[in-house]
């Protein structure tokens, strides 16, 4: 009926860190949701005579922050975790990508739903993943994650990833393992076409993503650039994620990583890349200058014994920085929320030291950094009235924390915090530590299944 009030969820009593632009924290305050958007944020008891208030929530001993966004990821490898354990990134590659090639819908379906159920359960509100494997006659990949993420009730972006420069042509890949130019770039528009979705609100993006510079060709880079501004949605790529692949560059292009993004229309306000671990101060310059942004991915990037990204030195220069999982094959936890935490500790043991994060710059990093590298600060990423209700309502009084004075220190820098409520778009999908949305129990059992008969299909073709 037109004119009634939308149904409001009220939280109260509970420490509140806004994450806006004045950093704003309230000791005790409170957040009211109205349908789907924050309709206010304060100090003390939410405003009396609020109508149609259909849940109370009493978040005493709890501290409210923005929902986590992840901006990098490779869902897939959910059902390979745990492999080449001891190997650089170029050394981990060649000893998966025969076992990835072999992945298919119900595979990807699977390891999308195990990839997302860590990611909410922690605090993920919005998620992006970046697929770019797509073997011949397995179905509908993309299709696969977008269902995953539908039934999970995340946001989501979805980069349409690719790989078209084969070993034969001087690439890491198989040549079994990359598509043709114009196949991806046709399959590429057709997800915009079909999926994506520019509205305020929107649950699903889509990407442009080309896999790296030593997966792709020089004229993908290029033509996918052309593509991602002619249709209006970002571009994602990893980009300066080791020594060996600068080297490469140097190599194949006669430059570093940074000169070849630009000669390729790859640096602006649209694009994000992964990692950016070995920057020089000019590539540092070049981001903040045309407004590139970065997913710093610090367990992945320590796994893969790729080093420390400078961080404290991109957010000084004014380049737009989020967290990202990245592939839970080299980041076997597949949880964001312990990245907060990461960040924090791996930048201090690089030249800034102790000053080079503190627990509040980690935390804007996991929300409105993540939402300003997605495009998405109008609507996401800080507790303001007006924005969306993605929101985390984190339980710190308990034995693991209830010790920390200190709300967003406790949640940084103490044990991975249990969550009482989280909200997207202003529906519940954890309550009480449980995923509301889907069966984890089902969740383990399927991925697990599906991990072992693709070993079984890898072992087979070897």
């Amino acid at each position: 009926m037109a004119g009634t009030a939308p149904e409001r969820i009220v939280i109260e009593n509970c420490a509140v860190a806004t994450v806006d632009a004045h950093d704003t924290e309230y000791a005790a305050g409170h957040v009211v949701v109205a349908g789907n958007v924050i309709e206010s944020v304060g100090v003390g008891a939410a405003p009396e005579g609020l109508a149609n208030v259909v849940r109370r929530v009493d978040g005493t001993g709890h501290l409210a922050t923005p929902g986590l966004v992840n901006t990098h990821h490779h869902f897939y490898q959910w059902i390979t975790r745990g492999l080449a354990q001891d190997s650089n990134l170029f050394n981990w590659l060649v000893a998966l990508y025969p076992t990835w090639a072999r992945i298919d819908e119900e595979m990807v379906h699977a390891a999308a739903q195990g990839s997302l159920a860590m990611m909410a359960r922690g605090g993920v509100t919005t998620a992006m993943d970046h697929h770019y494997v797509f073997p011949r006659g397995t179905g509908d990949l993309l299709g696969a994650e977008i269902r995953a993420a539908r039934e999970m009730g995340v946001r989501f972006t979805a980069a349409r990833g690719s790989m078209d420069r084969g070993a034969s042509d001087g690439g890491l890949p198989p040549d079994f393992a990359v598509e043709t130019l114009d196949g991806i770039l046709e399959a590429t528009e057709a997800a915009i076409d079909t999926h994506h979705d520019a509205s305020f609100g929107s649950m699903l993006h889509i990407a442009v993503a080309p896999c790296s510079p030593f997966s792709v060709s020089t004229e993908l880079m290029r033509e996918g650039a052309k593509l991602a501004r002619r249709k209006g949605v970002r571009l994602h790529t990893h980009g300066s994620e080791t020594v060996e692949e600068e080297q490469f560059c140097h190599e194949l292009f006669g430059m570093g990583p940074t000169d070849y993004f630009e000669s390729t229309g790859w640096l602006g306000d649209d694009v994000w890349m992964a990692h950016c671990v070995h920057m020089n101060d000019s590539d540092i310059a070049a981001f903040a200058r045309t407004g590139t942004g970065v997913a710093h991915c610090p367990s992945s990037n320590a796994r893969l014994a790729a080093g420390i990204a400078r961080v404290p030195d991109m957010l000084a220069a004014g380049v737009p920085v989020g967290l990202g999982v990245d592939g839970t094959a080299s980041n076997e936890s597949g949880e964001l929320h312990t990245e907060l935490r990461n960040a924090l500790l791996i930048n201090r043991l690089g030249r800034h030291r102790e000053n080079a994060l503190n627990a509040r710059q980690a935390l804007r990093l996991g929300t409105f950094g993540g939402a300003q590298v997605l495009g998405r600060t109008a609507e996401i990423g800080s507790l303001e009235a007006g924005k969306l209700a993605d929101l985390v309502l984190w339980k710190l009084d308990g034995i693991g924390h209830a010790s920390i004075a200190d709300p967003v220190a406790a949640l940084v820098l103490g044990a991975a915090a249990p969550i009482t409520l989280s909200l997207v778009n202003g529906r519940a999908v954890v309550e009480d530590g449980r995923l509301t949305t889907v069966d984890e129990d089902a969740v383990a059992r399927s991925t697990r299944a599906e991990a072992q008969r693709l070993a079984r299909i890898a072992a087979d073709a070897s």
